[in-house]
């Protein structure tokens, strides 16, 4: 079923048309009355029923809203003009907002890609775009769309990893913002396709580790940030040995065996390395 657009007559004209009508039944009748005459006392009572039923076919559209109109079960179409408007009092009026909305998951425990429980949510932005397939097509568009994303976001978070380890490569939770809040919105277009529902954003707004591992995790990525510094420390200090023992040997300063070499490359590294002041030794003897 997909949304077929009608339009309302303006409310405001129809009001002095039932006005006029409403006071020439009045006077019919009154007229019927003085003069005895039955038959248009009858027609003008049941005028007068007829008009005060006109009068409860006036609703109000306002803007970025739609009324689904059924007459008696049938879908008749939707009125999206705005301002006071007046259709059929037997249609069945119904109010859907097409303004945007938000919907914040609650936090999710689930397991990653590589089976570490997880704790996630997101905040998805939607709006509905075809009123017969929110009203018609699901029970409750609404829960619909809150059910829906949770689902797809649970689904989301076993398909791709937390954060990668070691050499391993590929998108990840925490470290692929973009692709993932994509992803996470196809995965949600798809699933509220059929409730006329348009996903207008999704990003992740909570992410982080379970409390059970957030610890462990916590210091394996403490461990994992020393080893790298060590690591540039130690490429820079062999590096930084490398040119000392260059220049000392371009410019003849002073003539190193391989035990003197070993010695000072030893002592630079030790206080290039080391996470202390080093201190300073003075050699008075000699190293044989």
């Amino acid at each position: 079923m997909t949304e077929k657009e009608i339009k309302a007559p303006n409310g405001i004209p129809m009001i002095f048309v039932l006005l006029i009508t409403q006071f020439m039944m009045i006077a019919l009748t009154i007229f019927a009355m003085k003069n005895g005459i039955a038959l248009l006392i009858i027609s003008g009572i049941l005028l007068n029923i007829a008009v005060g039923i006109c009068w409860a076919g006036f609703f109000m559209v306002n803007p970025k809203e739609g009324r689904v109109m059924q007459f008696f079960g049938k879908y008749s179409g939707t009125v999206h003009d705005t301002g006071l408007r007046w259709a059929n009092p037997f249609y069945t009026k119904m109010r859907v907002s097409l303004r945007v909305r938000n919907f914040e998951s609650s936090k999710l425990k689930v397991n990653d890609k590589n089976g570490n429980p997880i704790e996630i949510a997101a905040v998805i932005v939607w709006e509905v775009v075809d009123t017969a397939e929110a009203v018609f097509e699901v029970d409750d568009y609404e829960d619909f769309v809150s059910i829906q994303s949770e689902s797809a976001l649970r689904n989301l978070a076993t398909t791709y990893a937390y954060e990668n380890h070691e050499n391993e490569e590929g998108i990840t939770l925490r470290s692929d913002p973009t692709e993932i809040s994509n992803a996470l919105k196809i995965e949600v277009q798809d699933r509220l396709q059929k409730a006329g529902v348009r996903v207008v954003e999704s990003r992740i707004s909570h992410l982080a580790y379970s409390p059970e591992i957030a610890n462990a995790m916590l210091r394996r990525q403490q461990a994992m940030a020393i080893i790298s510094a060590r690591q540039k420390v130690v490429e820079g200090a062999v590096g930084m040995v490398e040119m000392a023992l260059q220049k000392l040997s371009e410019r003849n300063i002073v003539e190193l065996d391989t035990e003197r070499k070993a010695a000072m490359v030893s002592n630079l590294l030790v206080v290039l390395c080391s996470d202390d002041a080093a201190q300073p030794v003075v050699n008075t003897g000699s190293l044989y």
